[in-house]
C-alpha cells in the first residue's frame, strides 16, 4: 500500500501534472517544427 497522506497525494498530483505539461510542450514543439519545415518548402517552391 502506498502513502495516502495529503502531502504525498499533492506531490504525486503535481508530478503527474508536470509530466503532462512536458509532454504537451514536446508535442507542440514538434508541430511547430513541422509547420516551419512546410513553410520553408512552400517558399522554396514559389521561387
Amino acid at each position: 500500500m502506498g502513502d495516502r497522506s495529503p502531502k504525498s497525494t499533492q506531490k504525486n498530483a503535481s508530478q503527474k501534472q508536470a509530466r503532462t505539461n512536458v509532454e504537451a510542450q514536446r508535442k507542440q514543439s514538434l508541430i511547430t517544427s513541422q509547420q516551419a519545415t512546410k513553410a520553408k518548402a512552400a517558399a522554396a517552391k514559389r521561387k
